[in-house]
């Protein structure tokens, strides 16, 4: 059964760092691209971050750029977000997806994890 479970988040103070995991199984992790998403309250999921199967190429949402970084670990089928320079506008909880090829479109992804909150104080 496809899975994927993500870790790391947290409470964290503005200016802060944390890094989050996002561990697959049941699936062929490295055939995926992975992506990074984030949905507030009242908000929809967004696009953050990803990354192509063999991490050569990345893509982020200009609200990150700069500050957040993907990566992946294939042989620990294990993808990445490390977040730095944090603020308030990143509270949200964060999911991880899989799709074969690169979208920006939540609704386009196969699989999903159960998220984990991050939360910003100011």
């Amino acid at each position: 059964q496809e899975q994927l479970v993500e870790s790391g988040g947290g409470l964290v103070q503005a200016g802060g760092s944390l890094r989050l995991s996002c561990a697959a199984s049941g699936f062929s992790f490295s055939a995926y691209t992975m992506g990074w998403f984030r949905q507030a309250p009242g908000n929809e999921r967004e696009f953050v971050a990803g990354i192509n199967w063999d991490g050569t190429n990345q893509w982020y949402s200009d609200s990150v750029k700069g500050r957040f970084t993907i990566s992946r670990d294939n042989a620990k089928n294990t993808v990445y977000l490390q977040m730095n320079s944090l603020n308030s506008g990143d509270t949200a909880v964060y999911y991880c997806g899989a799709q074969r090829r690169f979208k920006v479109n939540s609704r386009e992804y196969d699989y999903w994890g159960q998220g984990t909150q991050v939360t910003v104080s100011s």
